[in-house]
């Protein structure tokens, strides 16, 4: 299996265990959102405080040992022109050797900040790791959406996520009230209703 990524100003850590031979990558925006850290939805995982504490508890989970564990890190690019007051990709690059260093895991391989956006091939069974170095594309509008993300105020954030969650449909639904129209018609008579028979009478025969 090969887990594929790209980073502009975020910032992958890639966590192996050569002895169980297990491994796995994530991919967050920014370094932490400041809220409760034990929230469980999707868009927590764009923190990185969030998305490492998955990580590792998850090799934990399937054999991994914490004292095995080695990290390769990516990513954390100046790429946006203009970005020069709220630099995302340092904030996050910092935010992941710290993080590592307090969990005692140990750095083997790093490729962060620079002003290039990179793709990221890891083999998780192996702990082999690729980088190459994208050529700059800038695009206005990601330029402004970039911009936007940085400024937002908690308030805003929090209510676009509730958008964005309204949007989403669980597979799954609550049971259907008993006066609720069933959603599928059966082909055939409908059911409860039952079919009369007529038999003859003897003056009949």
């Amino acid at each position: 299996m090969v887990l594929v990524t790209v980073l502009g100003s975020c910032v992958a850590a890639c966590i192996h265990d050569r002895s169980a031979g297990i491994g796995g990558m994530n991919h967050f925006m920014l370094p932490d959102d400041g809220s409760d850290a034990s929230q469980s939805s999707s868009d927590s995982m764009r923190y990185g405080a969030y998305a490492m504490e998955v990580l590792i508890n998850e090799m934990i989970k399937r054999g991994g040992r914490r004292e095995r564990f080695e990290a390769k890190v990516f990513g954390g690019g100046a790429v946006l022109a203009g970005m020069t007051t709220i630099n995302i990709g340092d904030r996050n690059s910092e935010f992941v050797r710290r993080y590592l260093a307090l969990e005692k895991i140990r750095i083997v391989a790093e490729d962060l900040q620079g002003m290039y956006p990179r793709k990221v091939a890891f083999m998780p069974r192996t702990g082999q790791a690729m980088v190459k170095k994208l050529i700059t594309q800038q695009d206005p509008s990601v330029v402004e959406r970039e911009q936007a993300l940085a400024r937002q105020t908690p308030e805003a954030r929090s209510e676009r996520l509730a958008k964005a969650r309204a949007r989403v449909e669980m597979f799954s639904r609550p049971k259907a009230n008993i006066t609720d129209k069933p959603r599928i018609e059966l082909f055939g008579a409908a059911a409860g209703l039952q079919r009369t028979v007529r038999t003859k009478t003897a003056e009949e025969a």
